[in-house]
């Protein structure tokens, strides 16, 4: 880490801000994945699990036990259960997500607070349809159908859910800007409901 934030506070004095963002991205992204075990893993299997578990309360398609990570997918004559791993998670693909947000150079502080926070929720909600088409295929289709569904369409809709949002986060596309410039107007009108509270 020493050695990251060396080459970053070089490369910063040098004006080379090309390499200074992927150093940058890199080594946090790294650094990043390096802290996330065993507790923000913990964490994100957790979510996706609890996610998940309301599609199956919802559907009764499946049964989630939290404590083992486990999902029971239901079907009459060849259920499944699947495990909720590291790469189900989701966090390899929030923490690039994260690591890109915080160094990319057109974005203020304040945006990359709001995209950040945005990504996160949107690659979980992703995470979350991944799974839940997972189940349903598996569910009216039996266990033999889980290689298909979990490793080829789960995993192609994930993708392009993903790919849509960095698209529109790095492109600084009309949608992201809108959503943006939306969250300063719903900051502000609080910002003066507070102001006007403490004044009466």
């Amino acid at each position: 880490m020493v050695v990251w934030l060396y080459l970053l506070s070089v490369l910063k004095r040098a004006h080379v801000p090309a390499f200074y963002f992927i150093v940058g991205t890199a080594g946090l992204f790294f650094i990043l994945i390096g802290f996330s075990t065993p507790y923000w893993v913990w964490f994100f299997t957790h979510a996706v699990i609890n996610g998940v578990g309301w599609f199956g309360d919802l559907t009764h398609m499946s049964t989630v036990m939290n404590h083992y990570g486990l999902i029971s997918i239901n079907n009459p004559t060849n259920p499944l259960t699947m495990t909720i791993d590291y790469e189900c998670s989701g966090i390899i693909e929030t923490m690039a997500f994260i690591s890109l947000t915080i160094f990319y150079p057109i974005f203020n502080r304040h945006e990359r607070t709001f995209f950040g926070f945005l990504g996160i929720i949107w690659i979980y909600l992703a995470n979350v349809i991944r799974l839940a088409i997972v189940i349903t295929i598996v569910h009216f289709f039996g266990g033999d159908s889980f290689f298909l569904a979990h490793s080829i369409i789960g995993r192609l809709i994930f993708y392009i859910l993903v790919i849509a949002l960095y698209y529109n986060v790095f492109t600084y596309s009309q949608i992201s800007r809108s959503l943006y410039a939306a969250f300063q107007s719903r900051v502000k009108r609080i910002q003066n409901k507070f102001k006007r509270g403490e004044k009466s």
